[in-house]
C-alpha cells in the first residue's frame, strides 16, 4: 500500500498530540454533564471554562463573548439569521461565500429578507466600494449586514475585511465574518474585530463537531434552534466539555499558527512552479485561478481538459489527498458555486486545489508533482490543447438515416472497396475499419 500524502488542509486538519492529549485527560471528568449542579457537573462545567477562555484569547475577546456551536455551518448560520428577526431587511455578500453560509443567504432570500449579491473581482477579493453601494440605498431604519469570508476555503484569497468592516459601520450596517479559514493560520488582524465571527476546531488541529460564534460585547445572538438554556439561553444543547477541551488546546496552540503558516509559502511556491511545469511538458494548459494577496499554504489552479473530481481520483490512486473543491461540497458532479464566479462554468470544473499545513513536507511536494505528471501524462492525447488530436466519429455516407438500419455488412460494405469515404472526406482506414480525420495543414 501506497504511503499517503495528505495535501488537504483546508478540508480539515489532522489533530495535534497535545490535542488528543488534552482530550484523553479529559476524559476522566468530561463524561458529566456540565449543566449538573453537584460535583462532577461541576469538574464538567470546569473544562467548558477553560475552553471558552482559550478561543476567547484566540478571538481577542472575552470569554463571555464565546458560544460554542456545533461547528463553523452552525456559527455561519448563527451569524446571518441574528439582524433579521422580522424576516425584513438587507443582506449583502457574495458567491464567494462557504456553502453554509451561502445557502443560508438563500433561505432568507426566500423569507422575504432582500439579498444582493456582489460580483467579485477576478482576482478573487471583494471591492469595499462595491459593498459600500450596495448598502448606500437600503431604507431608513431597516437592519442591514455584510457577511463575508476572511480566506476563502478554496482559493485560499485574504479579503480587505478591515476596509468593508469599517465602511459597513459607517452607514450603519454591521459585519459576519467567516473565520474558520483564517484563525490560527494568517495575522488575526484580518479577521477579528467584526460584529460575529465563525469558528471551527478542526480547521485548528481540533476535533470535529464543535466551533464557535464570538459576538461582540452588545451584540445579541438569536437562537435558531429552542430547548434548554445552555450556552445562556442562546444555543440549546449539551456542549461536550470533552471536544471542548480540546478545541482549547488547540486555540492555545493557534495563538502562533500565522509564523507556521507563514513557513509554508516557499513551499507553495514550489508546488506551483512545478504544477505549471508538469502543464509545459504534457501540453496542458494549466493556469492559477486567481492572483493577488492570499493565504500563504493554498495553491489553487485550473486544468484544461480535465474535471477536478477526476484529477483528483487519479491522484488518490498514486496515494495523494488533494480536492477540487470544498468538502462540503463533495459528491455533486457541478463545479464550485464560488469558483463558477470567478472564470465561469466551464473552466471552473477543472479545479484542483492544494492545501498544506504543519505536516508538509519537501518530500510531499516532491510525490505530488511526480503523481500529477503520471495523471496527465497516462491522458495526454485527450487534454487541452491537443482535443483535435482524438478520434473523430466517422461520417456517415450520405443518403444513410441515421436513425435507420445499417446496411447489411456493416458500415464497412457501405463505404465500398476504394479505401475513402464515399462522402469524399479526407482520412485514413484503421485497422478496424473506421476512420480517423487527418489533420489539414
Amino acid at each position: 500500500m501506497k504511503s499517503l500524502v495528505y495535501l488537504d488542509h483546508n478540508a480539515t486538519t489532522p489533530p495535534h498530540p497535545e490535542v488528543i492529549e488534552a482530550m484523553n485527560a479529559a476524559q476522566a471528568t468530561g463524561w458529566a454533564n456540565p449543566s449538573s449542579l453537584h460535583r462532577a457537573g461541576r469538574e464538567a462545567r470546569r473544562l467548558l471554562d477553560d475552553a471558552r477562555e482559550r478561543v476567547a484569547s484566540l478571538a481577542g475577546v472575552s470569554d463571555r463573548d464565546v458560544l460554542f456551536t456545533s461547528g463553523g455551518t452552525e456559527a455561519n448560520n448563527l451569524g446571518l439569521e441574528r439582524p433579521f428577526k422580522d424576516n425584513r431587511g438587507l443582506l449583502v455578500t457574495s458567491r464567494l461565500e462557504h456553502p453554509s453560509a451561502l445557502a443560508y443567504a438563500e433561505s432568507l432570500e426566500s423569507r422575504g429578507v432582500v439579498v444582493r449579491w456582489v460580483k467579485p473581482e477576478r482576482s478573487g477579493h471583494l471591492d469595499p466600494a462595491a459593498i459600500a453601494a450596495a448598502l448606500a440605498d437600503r431604507r431608513p431604519g431597516e437592519p442591514a449586514l455584510v457577511a463575508i469570508h476572511a480566506v476563502h476555503h478554496e482559493t485560499g484569497a485574504i479579503q480587505p475585511v478591515r476596509e468593508i468592516l469599517a465602511r459597513a459601520e459607517a452607514l450603519g450596517a454591521s459585519v459576519h465574518v467567516d473565520a474558520v479559514q483564517a484563525a490560527g493560520r494568517v495575522d488575526p488582524v484580518i479577521w477579528q474585530g467584526a460584529h460575529t465571527i465563525a469558528l471551527a476546531a478542526h480547521k485548528l488541529r481540533g476535533p470535529k463537531g464543535i466551533g464557535a460564534i464570538v459576538a461582540r460585547p452588545g451584540v445579541q445572538v438569536r437562537p435558531i434552534l429552542r430547548g434548554g438554556g445552555q450556552e445562556r439561553g442562546l444555543r440549546p444543547g449539551t456542549v461536550d466539555p470533552i471536544t471542548a477541551a480540546g478545541f482549547g488546546a488547540a486555540a492555545r496552540r493557534a495563538l502562533g499558527g500565522p509564523e507556521r503558516y507563514a513557513a509554508l509559502a516557499p513551499l507553495r511556491d514550489r508546488i506551483e512552479r512545478g504544477v505549471y511545469e508538469v502543464g509545459q511538458l504534457h501540453r496542458t494548459l494549466i493556469e492559477p485561478t486567481i492572483t493577488g494577496w492570499r493565504a500563504p499554504h493554498v495553491c489553487h489552479v485550473l486544468v484544461a481538459g480535465w474535471r477536478g473530481d477526476e484529477l483528483v481520483a487519479a491522484l488518490d490512486l498514486e496515494g495523494i489527498c488533494v480536492s477540487s473543491g470544498s468538502a462540503c461540497s463533495a459528491g455533486t458532479a457541478e463545479p464550485s458555486p464560488a469558483i463558477v464566479a470567478l472564470v465561469g462554468p466551464e473552466r471552473a470544473r477543472g479545479a484542483l486545489r492544494i492545501s498544506l499545513g504543519e505536516t508538509s513536507t519537501a518530500e510531499d511536494a516532491d510525490a505530488f508533482l511526480a503523481a500529477l505528471a503520471r495523471a496527465i501524462s497516462r491522458s495526454g492525447l485527450f487534454s487541452y490543447p491537443n482535443r483535435r488530436l482524438r478520434p473523430r466519429p466517422h461520417r456517415r455516407r450520405r443518403g444513410l438515416d441515421r436513425g435507420g438500419p445499417r446496411p447489411r455488412g456493416g458500415l464497412r460494405r457501405a463505404q465500398g472497396e476504394r479505401g475513402r469515404c464515399q462522402r469524399g472526406c479526407a482520412g485514413a482506414r484503421t485497422r478496424r475499419g473506421r476512420w480517423r480525420r487527418r489533420s489539414r495543414r
